[in-house]
């Protein structure tokens, strides 16, 4: 077997081909299948051996492997394929006694995934003037999802977005605003699928006093006008009382004196 690839779609099923030639019976046969994960190159596994007649299956592959065509062909089938399951796959086949080394095969394995469901996260101050970060992570996907942000309510508008490594995709907003309020959507796409997560994204404006201010200074005006109209008033009415008394007290002085010196005009005519 020369080094080849294989692509395979996450969950399908997968030949993955090893191919030998000998002239010498099979009672010692050994083949061995090891994995480099793509995720930890620098731990290759075992996957499946056939020794002697006995195959033994790894625990990460249990009940997901097996030979095809034993004992004439090295072949595997890979059933239930995970994204782990990506990486380089060696086979090495040696029946002793003929000599020689042992012959060694590679190939690649490429799983194919749609993306994972998305996480929506937002962090920053969404007071008015303040900076919001909204993210988006996506765990699995590959080919490596896209990663998209839009602004869908009130007005539909494509977000510039900053890429943190292949897994987040992020969006920096500054200086929020009332207009900064509406729907956000992230969409996480490659060519087997698109998901999506949301975002609603309320900015706290603090309302305008202005009208406020206009009204409380009309109703201070107008009370003011009111209390100097009532001290108006009360000095009015308070002098007119004082005038009123002090004609009455006038009229009373000229009437006694009246009543005083008529008795003394009267003596005299009868002097």
């Amino acid at each position: 077997m020369g080094e080849s690839g294989v692509e395979v779609v996450q969950g399908d099923s997968v030949t993955l081909p090893c191919s030998f030639f000998t002239m010498m019976p099979l009672f010692r046969l050994s083949i061995i299948w090891t994995l480099t994960p793509l995720s930890d190159p620098d731990s290759p596994m075992q996957v499946i051996v056939y020794d002697h007649g006995q195959v033994i299956e790894s625990p990460s592959f249990m009940g997901r492997v097996g030979f095809v065509g034993m004992p004439w062909s090295a072949d595997i089938i890979l059933n239930y394929t995970r994204v782990s399951d990506a990486g380089v796959y060696r086979c090495v086949v040696s029946n002793p006694p003929e000599t020689g080394d042992p012959g060694i095969g590679e190939l690649s394995l490429t799983v194919l995934a749609p993306p994972s469901l998305p996480v929506c996260l937002w962090e920053g101050d969404t007071d008015a003037g303040g900076n919001v970060l909204l993210s988006c992570v996506v765990a699995e996907g590959f080919p490596t999802p896209q990663v998209i942000w839009e602004k869908l309510e009130p007005d539909k508008m494509t977000l510039p977005v900053n890429k943190d490594g292949d897994t987040m995709g992020s969006v920096h907003i500054a200086n929020v605003s009332a207009q900064t309020s509406g729907l956000y959507r992230c969409s996480v796409t490659n060519p087997l699928g698109t998901q999506h997560c949301y975002i609603n994204l309320s900015v706290y404006t603090p309302p305008d006093n202005s009208p406020g201010i206009l009204q409380g200074v009309l109703l201070s005006l107008s009370m003011a006008l009111l209390l100097l109209a009532l001290m108006v008033l009360v000095l009015w009415l308070h002098r007119s009382a004082q005038e009123s008394k002090w004609r009455n007290s006038h009229e009373e002085d000229e009437c006694y004196n009246e009543i005083k010196y008529t008795p003394s005009l009267i003596k005299r005519s009868f002097v």
